[in-house]
């Protein structure tokens, strides 16, 4: 018997070698100059970066997870003034370098993968002046908030937003114009993931709805009930670190009076949101307007149920709208509007813009319904009726 070796040489072709993206080179360069300043106005040595959604912004798109699992980081990212240091174990560190840096100026300090990954980062915060942005057991370091640096997209990341919504959209949409009457919510929520992770989108938040459902539970994923007359689907997805979030409402034949007014009162609010997201605008200006819609049509309460909108971008709620929130609106912010009433939803991503405001979660193949706030006309996605034999 003869035994042939394999080599192990990769990759295989020339055509598994990363391209090195200049844009992302020059933004990650941008980066580090940033916490430079930060650091040095701090009197700081250094600034550990170890959440995903820092780690992704930092690196423009980088994950530093296990299998996209964003509870379990298993790398993290020591900044200093002159270098960048990946701390990782063994078993991780090719593949972050292969598929997430390559050729981006991160060294590597590596660890086996039977020690904790505090150990090391223990060791290099040690007798140094540190942050970080969470708290690191035994060491005691300055924790700090990056979400002001990560609110405000760069160009190359709107790009990346725009397709990550459009896709979004498409999947949402697929879904439920496809699914069975009587299907569980549970199995629609399966539908839409699996068109999610076929376009590389991590699904992170889904939510079916069935037969109102959301009137009593505005937070509700999805579960064993079964779809007669109506349905929404939200939800929001990740691809390169950044995040987009909508919602469609279908209804199983003509729909109720009920579900008509809802929901066209829901998309008014929803229009209204966009509308007034606007460069130099506080968010507390922009909520006045939204409020005024509910005590308008007589639901003054139901901004109290649930949520209205997020800012998002490298996470999914980078910061949530609230009254009384200070947040100025700038120009490369992202929001998610989802208002709700009662058992309707609606919901979309929007960008703001030097001119005006942009939605990127667009219908494709969908109804829309044209909204007029003020002077501006927005078109948004309608109910979707679906007709079945008797």
């Amino acid at each position: 018997m003869s035994i042939s070796s394999v080599s192990p040489s990769f990759p295989v072709s020339s055509g598994e070698i990363p391209i090195l993206n200049l844009e992302r080179l020059e933004m990650i360069a941008r980066r580090h100059a940033w916490l430079n300043d930060f650091l040095r106005e701090e009197h700081l040595d250094g600034l550990l970066i170890r959440q995903p959604a820092n780690f992704s912004w930092f690196t423009a798109g980088g994950d530093n997870t296990c299998h996209g699992n964003s509870q379990h980081p298993v790398a993290a990212l020591l900044l200093t003034p002159d270098a960048r240091v990946i701390l990782c174990n063994n078993i991780d560190s090719g593949q972050l370098f292969d598929q997430e840096l390559m050729g981006l100026g991160f060294l590597l300090k590596e660890r086996p993968w039977t020690e904790s990954p505090d150990i090391l980062q223990q060791d290099v915060c040690r007798g140094r002046s540190i942050a970080s942005d969470s708290v690191i057991p035994e060491i005691e370091t300055r924790v700090v908030d990056l979400a002001a640096f990560r609110m405000t997209l760069e160009q190359q990341e709107i790009e990346a937003l725009r397709e990550l919504s459009r896709d979004l959209a498409h999947a949402l949409e697929a879904t439920a114009r496809n699914f069975e009457k009587g299907a569980t919510e549970a199995e629609i929520a399966g539908h839409l993931s699996h068109r999610l992770i076929k376009r590389q989108i991590e699904p992170v938040c889904l939510q079916v709805l069935a037969d109102g459902q959301g009137w009593r539970y505005r937070h509700w994923s999805y579960g064993k009930e079964t779809v007669e007359r109506s349905c929404v689907l939200s939800a929001t997805g990740r691809r390169k670190g950044l995040h987009s979030g909508a919602s469609r409402t279908v209804s199983m034949g003509p729909p109720t009076e009920e579900l008509q007014r809802t929901h066209g009162l829901a998309t008014l609010l929803l229009a209204t949101g966009i509308h007034f997201s606007q460069a130099g605008w506080p968010v507390e200006e922009t909520w006045k307007r939204v409020l005024r819609i509910y005590e308008k049509f007589d639901v003054p309460d139901e901004w109290r149920c649930a949520r209205q909108a997020d800012f998002v971008g490298y996470s999914a709620m980078e910061q949530t709208v609230v009254p009384a929130s200070a947040q100025v609106l700038k120009s490369g912010m992202a929001l998610h509007w989802h208002p709700s009433v009662r058992g309707a939803f609606a919901g979309d991503t929007m960008l703001v813009t030097p001119h005006g405001q942009e939605l990127l979660t667009t219908s494709q193949n969908w109804p829309t319904v044209a909204v007029r706030v003020k002077d501006t006309t927005l078109e948004l996605p309608s109910l979707l009726i679906r007709e079945f034999a008797p």
